[in-house]
């Protein structure tokens, strides 16, 4: 009976701390509505610069009501997950070669952590001369941008890996291929998760950034429209359909990446 009222009173304890949360987070999106409200009221900006929620909100239903929009969505959605898993799966190879070799450490890592912060809106112009104005540029440009935060978090996190038990694995005359599979990949999961959110968080911003410098279709394209055209509220309804559809993918992400077994943690 003791263990059982243990049980119940931590459940209790973790619930509580879940509302706890949930309450604190809930009151700080309502002040952050609240204080752009009174800042759009104040006519301390310019008229249009900050319109109210209700405009806001009104303009995201319009959008999600036309099909046109679904056209831009599908353009840069197909843009972003296929450099999502080009530059994410070059970036596990890479990583796992720099990580396991040192003498390809050594050489190429360098280049890799010099070049990893440079804006990668600089290789545009070479990638449009590369691929042309098409989609071909933007996940050229997306998939560059995934690429150094997936090859630097898994190199790093090769290194942590117990040499105890690469030994075993010696041991046991393991394949390379099985060497990866049955020792590095388990040991590599939080590693991975980490570069997969910010691989995806970069990706999509470099995509973006591509159709809004020269493009016809796609989400950024027509926030861009939107911005030229003085229409804020559609703008930032289209940015905060960007940034929901972001925040859903690094909740699949952290979900479903995960050690064999492990279950999900409940937030």
């Amino acid at each position: 009976m003791a263990a059982v009222e243990q049980v119940k009173s931590s459940y209790a304890l973790q619930n509580s701390g879940f509302w706890t949360v949930n309450r604190l987070r809930i009151a700080g999106f309502l002040t952050l509505l609240t204080l752009w409200e009174l800042a759009g009221a104040s006519g301390l900006f310019f008229r249009g610069i900050l319109p109210s929620s209700v405009l806001i909100a009104k303009a995201l239903i319009e959008l999600l009501s036309s099909s046109a929009f679904y056209v831009h969505l599908a353009v840069t959605a197909i843009e972003v997950l296929v450099s999502f898993v080009l530059g994410g799966g070059a970036g596990v190879a890479a990583g796992l070669l720099l990580g396991a070799s040192k003498r390809a450490g050594d050489i190429y890592e360098p280049f890799i952590h010099y070049l990893a912060p440079t804006p990668k809106i600089v290789f545009l112009p070479i990638l449009l001369v590369l691929f042309g104005v098409g989609m071909g540029s933007k996940i050229a440009l997306g998939t560059i941008s995934a690429f150094f935060p997936m090859a630097l978090n898994i190199a790093a996190g090769v290194r942590q890996v117990s040499p105890v038990l690469l030994r075993v694995g010696k041991t046991f005359s393991l394949t390379p291929a099985q060497t990866v599979k049955m020792i590095y990949l388990p040991a590599l999961v939080p590693p991975l998760a980490t570069g997969l959110r910010i691989a995806l968080g970069i990706s999509i911003v470099g995509c973006l950034l591509s159709e809004y410098k020269l493009a016809k279709s796609g989400l950024g394209f027509l926030a861009g429209q939107y911005y030229e055209s003085f229409h804020v509220a559609h703008m930032l309804a289209v940015l905060i359909f960007i940034f929901v559809c972001a925040a859903l993918g690094n909740v699949l992400i952290e979900r479903f990446v995960r050690l064999p077994g492990q279950r999900p943690t409940g937030k």
